[in-house]
């Protein structure tokens, strides 16, 4: 892959100016380096993407949520690997008008909606402190030079000025943001006024930190089981995380970011869970910076609804043909594609004939084709060894598809750290 420098060029000069406005905030240099991470001994810098949430539309389902002018939404992000720098990406996908982002602000998290005081920087956008993003349009913040930590929370702060539908969201947050009363600006306050909470993430698609050269990132696409859906909300315990915590425990692996695009009852061909798995590639895998390897945990809502006559047909066949889509483009930028095996279904919902016919001979194909780059069998990690078919019961949410917490880790334990050595062709 071909690496992406940060350059710091005359003609940025701005951004230096603003960085030095920005430093009574919080200490965030480091000797030997300028405001933004930018080494002066000889290393050069990348963006990598520390944390990721896919957006999705209100499904048919939902009942879109009301934001009242002048409201504060502060959000809370645990990030993956750690950086100089901090930008933060927004989005109004699903937006049928404008959104105004009045104001914006990233601080280090101290505990329930409180900030770490001085460590509040507010966020701009060329230059400004506050942006319209357009329907359907993403926007990119300057960066800002608050030190983060790997495996850290941050808080990520937006003003809404005037009345706004949540129309862009990621359904199941499992992590509880904080919704201050309306009426005010709160985003540079160290601390909310009561207000209430809410386990979505709105208008938020990730943040990205400046790191070393060395850094990359893997994506991990999926459907809930990726999500996290019925794991212990606050707790970080989807196995993206659990990955991220080994990853940050391996030797040389700590500058691999771990960004989560899994959306619960996502599917590849067609659904109401978020926009299909095919459909959304381009935004949620290749729109990402340094990004060098990919899992790929997505077809059992597929399988599951074509065998129980709520969704289109769908054969094994099918499944493998989107796969070779994901494959192909992911290499067609030199990504590396790891397909998992899908998880016991026995007990589920899904838990038909023919959903599990399909699902065997999916596995089959991913354990046998050659055709991923490496298989990481999480059917294998999680199943019960003496009735396969089903999850083994301690690894069990209750429902029979999802994993609990400690399935989720085992499915992060399954995982060889080997697939994401570096490649001499990116590490330098």
């Amino acid at each position: 892959m071909t690496k992406h420098r940060v350059a710091f060029k005359a003609g940025l000069a701005f951004a230096f100016v603003a960085a030095a406005a920005l430093a009574p905030f919080g200490g965030a240099v480091l000797a030997g380096h300028d405001d933004y991470g930018h080494d002066h001994h000889g290393r050069d810098r990348s963006w990598v993407g520390t944390f990721a949430t896919s957006p999705q539309f209100v499904r048919s389902t939902q009942t879109a949520l009301l934001f009242p002018a002048q409201t504060t939404i502060r959000q809370i992000v645990h990030t993956s690997i750690g950086g100089a720098a901090v930008r933060v990406r927004l989005s109004n996908e699903f937006g049928t008008g404008p959104l105004m982002v009045g104001a914006a602000a990233v601080a280090l998290r101290g505990s329930g909606s409180g900030t770490v005081p001085h460590t509040n920087y507010p966020l701009t956008f060329g230059g400004k402190t506050s942006i319209m993003l357009a329907p359907g349009a993403p926007a990119l913040s300057d960066p800002v030079p608050l030190r983060v930590q790997p495996l850290s929370d941050l808080a990520v702060s937006l003003y809404l000025p005037d009345e706004t539908v949540g129309s862009t969201l990621h359904s199941v947050g499992l992590q509880t943001n904080y919704v201050a009363p309306a009426g005010a600006d709160y985003t540079a306050a160290t601390s909310l006024p009561a207000g209430t909470t809410v386990q979505n993430y709105f208008f938020l698609a990730g943040v990205e930190v400046l790191a070393s050269s060395r850094a990359v990132a893997v994506v991990t696409l999926g459907d809930s089981i990726t999500d996290g859906t019925r794991s212990t909300p606050d707790t970080n315990s989807r196995w993206p995380n659990f990955l991220a915590e080994r990853l940050q425990a391996a030797r040389n692996l700590d500058e691999v970011g771990v960004l989560n695009e899994g959306i619960s009852g996502n599917r590849i061909f067609s659904g109401d869970a978020g926009v299909p798995t095919l459909a959304r590639f381009d935004r949620d895998v290749l729109s990402k910076p340094e990004v060098q390897f990919m899992t790929v945990l997505i077809g059992i809502n597929d399988i599951g609804n074509s065998a129980r006559g709520t969704g289109p047909l769908v054969s094994a066949d099918d499944i493998v043909a989107g796969y070779r889509q994901i494959i192909a483009r992911a290499h067609a930028r030199g990504i590396k594609v790891y397909g998992a095996t899908l998880t016991p279904i026995e007990g589920s919902g899904y838990d038909y004939p023919q959903a599990e016919d399909d699902r065997q001979a999916v596995n089959a194909w991913i354990r046998t084709s050659g055709e991923f780059d490496a298989v990481i069998d999480f059917d294998l990690a999680t199943r019960d060894p003496s009735h396969p078919t089903r999850f083994l019961p301690a690894y069990d949410s209750g429902d029979h598809l999802h994993p609990n917490d400690l399935g989720y880790k085992m499915m992060a334990r399954a995982i060889p750290l080997t697939l994401f050595q570096r490649s001499a062709a990116v590490a330098h």
